[in-house]
């Protein structure tokens, strides 16, 4: 199994950056897939969420308006499109997925926003 992050990096606030996570070695269509971030210092907490379809989505209140998931099921993928972004989401963005008591983790990627 593995899920792998990409398209963090340093972005000036105000601006966007899209995040994607690749997965393998397991059915895709079948397990919700979350975005989680944590900050220095703090707890890892939930971004966003999408249902197995991508027919329901969550967020947290911080980041709703600004931040979109979506998910292609035919390239295994999730995306996480992250506009008008402030000094305070920067964070360690992590991808999640999950079916009933499975879940995995991948290993993060970095997004700092600051000028």
């Amino acid at each position: 199994v593995q899920l792998v992050e990409s398209g963090g990096g340093l972005v000036q606030p105000g601006g966007s950056l899209r995040l994607c996570c690749a997965a393998s070695g397991f059915t895709f269509t079948g397990y919700v897939m979350s975005w989680y971030r944590q900050a220095p210092g703090n707890e890892r907490e939930l971004v966003a969420r999408s249902s197995s379809a991508g027919g329901s989505t969550n967020y947290a209140d911080s980041v709703k308006g600004r931040f979109t998931i979506s998910r292609d099921n035919a390239k295994n993928t999730v995306y996480l499109q992250m506009n008008s972004l402030k000094p305070e989401d920067t964070a360690v963005y992590y991808c999640n997925a999950r079916w009933g008591v499975y879940g995995y983790w991948g290993q993060g990627t970095h997004v700092t926003v600051s000028s």
